[in-house]
Formats: structure tokens, sequence, C-alpha cells
């Protein structure tokens, strides 16, 4: 069981932004900037390119509904978007507010913000998404 099967079980806590049936969008606790999301299939799949392509289409659908609201609360010119794969052994996406392509450089330091300021950020995210 992964760190994210783990925090869709509820068994860990995250600051949430979107859910459905199918997907979940948490901000990252070790984020490159201001919103750094989290989009993942609730269902634990390792590999992103191994998600089944109508899942697929609509976790980008459901990872563009967010990248729309978080836009809407960070200032930035673009929600960046990388698929890693390493760090968790769980399919997932990055949204990353972004205003130079050196701005998603994972091996840039991490921001740091106090649980208050992650809460109230994501509530922000949730508020902004339709």
């Amino acid at each position: 069981m992964t760190i994210f099967t783990k925090i869709i079980n509820g068994e860990i806590p995250a600051f949430k932004v979107a859910e459905n049936d199918e997907f979940l969008a948490f901000l990252d606790i070790s984020p490159l900037a201001k919103g750094h999301t989290l989009v993942i299939p609730k269902t634990e799949i390792d590999y992103y390119f191994d998600i089944e392509d109508d899942m697929l289409g609509r976790m980008n659908i459901f990872a563009k509904k967010v990248a729309v609201g978080l836009r809407k609360v960070v200032d930035c010119k673009r929600i960046g978007v990388a698929v890693v794969g390493l760090e968790v052994p769980h399919a997932h996406m990055h949204l990353v507010p972004i205003n130079d392509i050196g701005d998603i450089n994972f091996k840039s330091p991490r921001k740091e913000f106090t649980k208050e300021q992650m809460q109230e950020i994501a509530n922000e995210i949730r508020e902004a998404i339709d």
C-alpha cells in the first residue's frame, strides 16, 4: 500500500483540493511553488502510462479543472505539468504554478509553508474550482 493510498483511505492527512469517485487532488507537502498540487487515481496503479486509456482521459479532464482553479488562486503565467513517477509507486501528475521553465526543476529547493498556510491555499483552490 502506497502513501497515496493511505491518503485516499484517510489514514494520512492531506490538504485536499478536489475529489471525485476516481481521482484525488491534494497539495504536495514539499512544494516547488505555492499551490503545487498532485493529482492521483484512487486506484493504485504504479506507472502513469499503465493507466487505462479512458481513465487517463478522465484523469486529465479532472486535472484540467484543478489547474484552472489553481491558476485563479496563484499568480503565474502557466500551470506546468510533470509526470516523473519515481518518488512514489502510485501514478500521479504534478501541477506546478510556473513563470519560467526553471520553476519546475525538481532539484530546486522546496518552498516551506505552515500547516495553516497550506490549509488556506487548499481552501482557496477548492473554492476556485468550478
